[in-house]
């Protein structure tokens, strides 16, 4: 998949996570990089073989404080190579990258795991779909 397709495809998935989450967004940069650096999973205490898919690089908004202003964007990581090495079925690969999306958005928005893992689940035992992408989410 070229660049200018996988970054189509994160955009689609954006369109479907929950309104919320993406109306309330501020100063935040999704960008698609190939993969996670060796020293940056040795950091994350992964084993060899292990990769990542996404990764939230930000102070999560619940731990920003009064001067927090002035700051550059956060970033949402999404890795291309590790996705397309894990998913050849373009439907599994979109809804990873949905997935992906909600949990890093869930640890910006300073959500524990927990409440990321349930967010994810309902869109993952809904078959992929959060229904109306305009539709308000509880």
């Amino acid at each position: 998949m070229t660049r200018s397709e996988f970054d189509a495809l994160v955009r689609d998935a954006l369109a479907l996570i929950p309104r919320d989450f993406r109306e309330r967004f501020e100063n935040v940069e999704v960008v698609i990089e190939d993969e996670p650096s060796p020293s940056l999973l040795a950091e994350m205490g992964h084993e060899p073989g292990e990769t990542l898919f996404g990764l939230y690089h930000g102070t999560p908004l619940t731990e920003r404080g009064w001067a927090h202003g002035n700051a550059l964007p956060d970033r949402i990581v999404i890795y291309q190579r590790s996705l397309e090495d894990a998913f050849t079925d373009p439907d599994e690969m979109f809804e990873e990258v949905c997935l992906t999306l909600i949990h890093e958005a869930g640890h910006y928005f300073g959500l524990s795991e927990d409440e990321i893992e349930a967010i994810e689940d309902e869109f993952w035992y809904s078959g992929g779909e959060l229904g109306d992408p305009d539709k308000d989410r509880d």
